[in-house]
């Protein structure tokens, strides 16, 4: 049996996030920072730079104008934002190395992206939550499958080939096989990064999201989004979505199949646009 923090220490030794990342963590924990400090960290590493400038003028966030300096886009966006689009493109240029046999990357990336849309759609259709902080938390929710497909690749397998036979739950399978889940493991590698704390506990509690305390309705959201991109194939997606989402998500964030329907539509709007956004190349 494996540990979380065991599995996250075998990705940790190949991926960190860049130092134009904790620079801007480090600024927005100061009290006495301003929009110019965070710009010229931005400004400072010349690949961010570009993402940050390329996904501030894309559909996800459809500022009039174009959108040149990246002093501009923080004077636009707000530092926290600034910080939430630094991470999201950090962690996609990070893990991009890194490419478990056992996984196929593509379908991967783009379930995660999906499940971003899908978090942050719900956020703002439901009027709850931070939207854009919500993306990144919807791209962050599955990292923990790379990370044991990459630190126990025979043992992740076996878990998703006793969750199809035994007809049982992935995480349940994870559990029984591997010793924890793909929720705990992403929260571990949340907590190892120094996120901010609302992130380990959101992705940590979306199996169940009641256990997330403070952060319980960014989990629940995360546990919607989640249900969205697993019932998207499926004829009456919307009403087996409903059907399989825990019953104190349904009654906190008032769902029903409309709305679910509609925080639906509003992701396919803006996927492929995004997909291609953050990979161009594919």
């Amino acid at each position: 049996m494996t540990t979380p923090q065991e599995l996250v220490a075998c990705v940790e030794k190949l991926a960190s996030l860049p130092a134009v990342y904790h620079r801007i963590r480090a600024l927005l924990d100061d009290p006495d920072s301003s929009i110019h400090e965070v710009a010229d960290a931005v400004a400072g590493d010349p690949a961010i730079t570009a993402r940050v400038l390329r996904v501030v003028n894309s559909v996800l966030y459809g500022f009039p104008g174009k959108v040149e300096t990246v002093t501009r886009a923080v004077n636009l966006m707000g530092m926290q934002q600034v910080h939430d689009l630094v991470l999201s493109t950090a962690i996609v240029g990070t893990f991009s190395g890194i490419r478990p046999a056992r996984m196929h990357m593509t379908r991967f990336w783009q379930a995660c992206i999906f499940r971003g849309l899908a978090a942050r759609a719900a956020a703002r259709q439901l009027g709850t939550g931070d939207p854009e902080r919500m993306f990144v938390e919807g791209l962050l929710a599955d990292i923990g499958h790379l990370v044991m497909f990459q630190g126990d690749p025979e043992g992740a397998s076996a878990a998703l080939e006793a969750a199809k036979t035994r007809r049982i739950p992935l995480h349940e399978a994870e559990l029984a096989v591997v010793g924890c889940n793909y929720a705990e493991v992403g929260a571990a590698l949340a907590s190892a990064w120094h996120l901010p704390s609302g992130f380990a506990a959101a992705i940590g509690a979306q199996l169940l999201p009641a256990l997330g305390g403070p952060h319980v309705t960014e989990a629940a959201l995360l546990h919607l989004a989640n249900q969205i991109v697993a019932t998207d194939e499926d004829e009456a997606a919307d009403e087996i979505a409903l059907q399989n989402l825990d019953p104190m998500t349904v009654a906190m964030l008032e769902l029903d199949v409309e709305r679910i329907a509609a925080i639906r539509r509003a992701v396919h709007d803006e996927l492929a646009a995004v997909i291609a956004l953050f990979f161009p190349q594919a």
